[in-house]
């Protein structure tokens, strides 16, 4: 019998490298204490040199490592000579040393010696079996030891892939995994014991024979990655801008370890070759983004900026250009017609998506016990769409294996048994997924986990427009979620968000918006907003902000609590939302922010009202009306977006009470839970009047304003947005003494909003934007 298993409060990390570094700035984003511990440096006074550099990187890192730099006090530098006693007080000891056999058994061995029985010891090795770790090792050891695979960078990479050992003590790793999803947020991936595991292993080799089938086939980058990107549900950056991304140089290594350890017959041999481009590339510094560039450059000689690509054959940069394949034109929407096509796109497609769709039908049951399994780990370890079992399904088993006969090559038995069928469906209301059995089995989700995909499976919702529906999820709880392209606010989302407030009160409990987007809202739909202006259509566009604004209001003071649970992106108009909300529970990676002023606007759905209200009665903020409005004047101003829910917090966007839900998956169900348990007893709040600085208060505003355009920073079609803004926060003509309405402000908000859409500059400002997907700054 193996100790008590003890609940996870405080984890250490050996090895304060890229990784280790990482995955010790994550567990501090859980709130959890972490040791950092490294060697101590060959003749250095300072022995913990090493940890307390890497802790200075993560708080320089971009993308941030941290969710908010006050994180980093819970990440505590030592070295493994003078620190190494303190593991008996660590409940998990990660490991994230060099991919050396020799060197980990070693630490092990130090570990043990001083670890409190029961105490979860985990490798983030992605290249050594576990069984080879342990080999050797006490049987206590064993029982505690187990592989937690985390994907760089840890923070933002939702796959863990684990890989217990057949004497790993069941309790030791469903505290670890346990832990992983609730506080880390990740999706636990269980693994075989195999080379490469599941994500790595299935990536190098599609990886591999893309770069393969481009130089056989003469294609260029642009076209490869064009072919490799959007028609498979890839990212754009296809296969030689991924490349360019994790460093050239990572891949020998990745592709050496799966050489000596996979056996002979296994078909990724069959893919490795010299590429001398590749080798010389790498010699010579060129090992992507990190590097002098890579398969893209760009050059700045001459003070210039031009983006190049190699040549494949010659080694030389040109000019980068689009890639003109007319077929993938044609059938990037069509997968069968795509890998079915005789041209240069067709042809590649095949000769790389083929064999890894193939590739991937092998792993099962060898890698993972199900195609579920393999199909999580592409989607969350290389961000692809679909999982290649997904893929297989739009593409159709029959068409995959009877060209791969026609070929002459080998049909794998799971594709075999898939024929006449579908790797996934839905009965009776359940996705199933087939099993090595030869039968279907439900895809369970992990207590705790509410998907609203899954709730659709079984209903049809309660209403519905081309931009949003209303869902019952149960308990007496509705959820609102957007349809809309990017989620993006319109007047159907308004429409159907006016509709549900008389329908919960009569039917309901409680609503909750959400969605499973990537991300939660962008804002208003700025396209409609520039076709309305061109046919100067202005009283639409006013008619628009003042029902957002009546509807805001009736949001807020609803006889019935209103949970909002933003992911990803929360913009504008969605910040909006959640300003008006009784309470939010808020995915980790949320990024919330008033961006109006960007595109030449204002807030104006009751944005700079709800921020002046938060902001007055902010504790720590001085008292009287120019501190707040001074505040919320800059943030909004500088269209300053958070960087996760925790710095949305210091910003205010976030109330102190508000949820956060690390693990994606969990937050319908904590935002649920959440709006029932604001139900009881629920009271709607009072409109509160607020006191803000009149006409001396915006002069002072539109002083700063012009301070920065003096000194550059500021340019002339900001002064007059901050001139507009200016006006909203100070409370137009009214005397700092007297007390200014909600409805005041909003009437504000609305004037300014449409004396700013009407200048040219505004205008300039959005068409800009929707063209280019960045601000213009005239």
């Amino acid at each position: 019998m193996s100790d008590t298993p003890r609940e996870i409060k405080k984890v250490a990390v050996i090895g304060a490298g890229v990784m280790g570094a990482g995955i010790a700035a994550h567990v501090a984003n859980a709130g959890i204490e972490v040791l950092l511990l490294d060697i101590v440096p060959e003749g250095a006074t300072n022995r913990n040199a090493i940890a307390e550099k890497a802790v200075e990187r993560l708080l320089k890192a971009d993308p941030a490592a941290f969710m908010s730099k006050r994180n980093a006090r819970l990440v505590k530098p030592g070295n493994i000579e003078d620190n190494l006693a303190d593991l008996a007080s660590c409940d998990w000891i990660v490991e994230a040393v060099i991919e050396r056999l020799d060197i980990k058994q070693a630490l092990y061995a130090k570990i043990d010696a001083v670890r409190t029985p029961g105490t979860a010891v985990s490798s983030n090795t992605s290249t050594i079996p576990l069984a080879d770790l342990t080999n050797g090792l006490p049987e206590g050891f064993r029982r505690d030891f187990l592989i937690t695979h985390f994907f760089n960078p840890p923070r933002y990479m939702r796959l863990l892939e684990i890989v217990a050992g057949a004497d790993t003590d069941p309790a030791t790793a469903a505290r670890v995994k346990a832990f992983a999803d609730v506080k880390l947020g990740k999706t636990v991936v269980d693994c075989k014991d195999t080379p490469g595991f599941i994500a790595n292993r299935l990536g190098t080799y599609w990886i591999q024979a893309a770069v393969i089938s481009a130089l056989d086939l003469g294609l260029r980058v642009e076209e490869a990655d064009a072919v490799m990107g959007r028609p498979f549900g890839i990212p754009k950056t296809g296969i030689f801008g991924l490349l360019d991304l994790v460093g050239l140089d990572l891949m020998p290594h990745v592709q050496g370890s799966l050489e000596r350890a996979l056996p002979k017959s296994d078909p990724f041999h069959a893919l490795l070759r010299d590429v001398p481009l590749l080798r010389d590339m790498i010699a010579n510094g060129y090992t992507g983004r990190k590097g002098k560039g890579g398969f893209y450059r760009l050059n700045r000689e001459g003070g210039g900026k031009v983006k190049e690509a190699i040549d494949l054959s010659t080694g030389a940069y040109r000019r980068e250009e689009k890639a003109q394949l007319s077929e993938l034109e044609d059938l990037s929407k069509d997968l069968p017609a795509l890998l079915a096509s005789e041209g240069p796109a067709g042809r590649y497609a095949w000769s790389v998506m083929g064999r890894t769709l193939a590739y991937a039908a092998r792993l099962v049951p060898e890698a993972a016990d199900t195609v579920v399994a393999i199909d999580e780990a592409m989607r969350l370890g290389y961000n692809w769409k679909l999982g290649p079992f997904e893929l297989i399904d739009k593409i159709g088993a029959d068409t995959l294996a009877a060209r791969l006969e026609a070929e002459g090559a080998e049909v794998p038995a799971l594709l075999a048994a898939a024929r006449g069928k579908s790797f996934y469906r839905v009965d009776d209301g359940r996705q199933q997924y087939l099993g090595t059995d030869g039968d279907y089995h439900d895809v369970v989700r992990p207590d705790g986990v509410l998907l609203l995909a899954d709730i659709k499976l079984r209903s049809k919702p309660i209403q519905k427009n081309g931009s949003a529906a209303l869902w019952d999820i149960g308990d007496g709880v509705v959820c609102l979620e957007f349809t809309s392209k990017g989620n993006s606010l319109d007047e159907g989302i308004i429409t159907l968000l006016a509709r549900a407030i008389p329908l919960v009160k009569s039917k309901y409990k409680a609503l909750v918006i959400y969605n499973e987007g990537t991300n939660f809202s962008v804002g208003a739909n700025l396209g409609l907003a520039l076709f309305a202006c061109n046919i100067a259509a202005f009283g639409e566009v006013e008619k628009l902000v003042a029902t957002g604004q009546q509807t805001y209001q009736q949001l807020k003071y609803a006889p019935f609590p209103v949970v909002s649970a933003p992911a990803g992106m929360a913009l504008g108009g969605g910040c909006e939302i959640l300003l008006h909300s009784d309470a939010v529970q808020a995915h980790a990676e949320s990024y919330i922010g008033l961006v109006e002023c960007g595109v030449g606007l204002l807030p104006g759905w009751g944005g700079c009202k709800e921020m002046l209200t938060r902001w007055q009665n902010a504790k720590g903020v001085p008292h009287g009306p120019m501190p707040a409005t001074s505040k919320v004047f800059e943030m909004v101003s500088t269209a300053t977006v958070s960087k996760s829910a925790a710095e949305a917090k210091e910003y205010l966007f976030l109330r102190e009470t508000d949820g956060i839900t690390m693990n994606r998956d969990r937050l319908l169900a904590d935002a649920k839970a959440k709006a029932l348990a604001l139900a009881e007893n629920y009271v709607p709040p009072k409109p509160v009047d607020l006191t803000l600085p009149g006409p001396s208060g915006k002069t002072a505003l539109v002083m700063a304003a012009e301070g920065f355009h003096k000194r550059g920073i500021a340019t002339k079609h900001d002064l007059v947005v901050a001139d507009a803004l200016a006006e909203v926060l100070s409370g137009g003509k009214a005397d700092h003494i007297e007390p200014v309405k909600e409805a005041d402000v909003l009437e504000l908000e609305r004037a300014g909003f449409m004396r700013l859409i009407r200048t040219n500059g505004t205008l300039a400002r959005i068409e800009h934007t929707l063209e280019t997907g960045r601000p213009l700054r005239n």
